[in-house]
């Protein structure tokens, strides 16, 4: 504490420290910059062993931006003792991270991804392993590491690891993630005094009425929803927004009044069998629309009448499941929205939009990881046959013309990965989640076929 100018400890690490040290499984509900990264990281400098010089805990982190920070707070945190830490993370050379292996690095923080690549290479082994860590996990599974998480879990030892998560929120997926990895884990939120999930969380970003349609195409790329309703007060509206996603490279369809009766069934269709991601509708074309694995309802205009807006966040959250309600307004629609949440007593917290420059960071992140998880699946003919572009690969880049060409590479890359939606299954269709969770943890290294 004293390395990092604490007096005392925050909220945060009061409660969730004395489990860490403990060792039991728990999940803290913790929003950014309120200390949970000491609320790890502490306890767990207290139970590595410095005479071990094996990775004794691994905490995995959403971005490559992360794990170098928490792993900056690891070691001035660590003073004086012997331990050594390193941030493990792709887009990077190799060559640091083997030494680092070599020398016996007792923490490892990394992306899912490049952890995944050292333990199939076998520079790390994950047999000393006492504690994982999963930091944000909600944006891990938003970054598309589930799969790579799901591969990680064959490498952890046969003995048990305590397992802790730390996330602003816990939708569906993060608790089956949970389900997969932690033992019959407790539930803290810092919200409250008592255990809970919320089941809807309120929020909304205030934008220039020009700049709402790249202001939504910021935050869908940003929270990567599984599934959303996207709701506008007009038809018109409605169609706008649906070819703005659509031109933006989104999976999106329209449903509004002006549609015939089989139309709407072949959209509604698509949408209950998980074939289209975002659906745009008016309040009257979405009337009794039931979707029970609805993620995230974005309301791109606020409305009208006071009460539609209970009925649109109301169908996020359903079914003890967690969701998200969004709402995105102008100065004069903030006012109106405000009034709606004092009226019905909602919790509604004001976020500011993402950047340009906070996509483009979490973009390049996913598709490094994306691209490095595809590289792992190619046999040695393939690679063999992708050395014939090793030269050109390289003279790429030189001048602003041949960059072009990468950027435009990434692109179509990245737009084809815009129709899957980004969540695990769920632990009733995942055959090996009841499995995992009655065995605990032993056997791992015996389930080898990739999923």
């Amino acid at each position: 504490m004293n390395q990092a100018g604490w007096n005392e400890l925050m909220p945060v690490q009061a409660k969730a420290m004395p489990y860490v040290m403990a060792g039991r499984d728990v999940m803290v509900q913790s929003r950014t910059g309120s200390g949970k990264t000491g609320a790890f990281i502490m306890p767990i400098l207290e139970r590595i062993n410095p005479l071990l010089d094996e990775c004794q805990a691994l905490v995995l982190a959403p971005t490559r931006e992360l794990a170098k920070q928490v792993a900056k707070e690891a070691k001035m945190l660590t003073g004086e003792r012997n331990l050594r830490t390193i941030a493990v993370y792709g887009g990077v050379g190799y060559r640091e991270q083997l030494q680092a292996f070599k020398e016996g690095a007792h923490l490892v923080v990394g992306t899912p991804g490049r952890v995944l690549d050292h333990l199939l290479k076998r520079s790390l082994s994950l047999d000393h392993l006492k504690i994982l860590v999963f930091d944000e996990a909600d944006r891990l599974l938003s970054m598309g590491f589930y799969p790579d998480m799901q591969e990680l879990q064959r490498h952890l030892p046969a003995t048990r690891v305590d397992s802790f998560m730390f996330s602003a929120t816990f939708p569906v997926q993060v608790l089956s993630l949970a389900r997969q990895f932690l033992h019959e884990p407790e539930l803290l939120s810092l919200s409250l005094d008592h255990v809970h999930v919320a089941d809807t969380d309120h929020v909304f970003y205030t934008a220039p009425g020009m700049d709402k349609d790249r202001g939504l195409v910021r935050l869908i790329e940003v929270e990567n929803p599984t599934s959303a309703i996207i709701f506008c007060n007009t038809k018109a509206r409605v169609h706008y927004v649906a070819v703005v996603l659509r031109r933006f490279g989104h999976d999106a369809d329209e449903l509004s009044s002006d549609l015939s009766q089989s139309a709407r069934e072949k959209v509604m269709d698509r949408v209950r069998n998980g074939k289209l991601r975002f659906l745009v509708a008016t309040d009257v074309a979405a009337r009794g629309i039931d979707i029970s694995a609805l993620s995230h309802v974005i309301q791109y205009e606020t409305p009208e009448d006071p009460e539609a807006y209970i009925h649109r966040a109301g169908r996020t959250g359903r079914a003890g499941a967690a969701g998200k309600a969004i709402t995105i307004v102008d100065v004069l629609e903030r006012a109106r929205l405000l009034k709606i949440a004092r009226q019905f007593e909602i919790d509604i917290q004001e976020l500011e939009l993402p950047t340009d420059e906070d996509v483009a960071e979490i973009v390049t992140e996913r598709v490094t990881a994306m691209l490095e998880a595809s590289l792992r699946t190619r046999d040695r003919l393939q690679i063999e046959r992708m050395q014939r572009f090793g030269p050109l690969a390289k003279s790429l880049g030189d001048s602003d013309d041949e960059l072009a060409l990468i950027t435009m590479l990434l692109d179509d890359y990245y737009q084809k990965t815009l129709h899957a939606p980004p969540s695990p299954q769920s632990p009733s269709r995942n055959q090996d989640s009841s499995k995992s969770r009655s065995s605990g943890r032993s056997g791992r290294k015996s389930r080898g076929r990739r999923r």
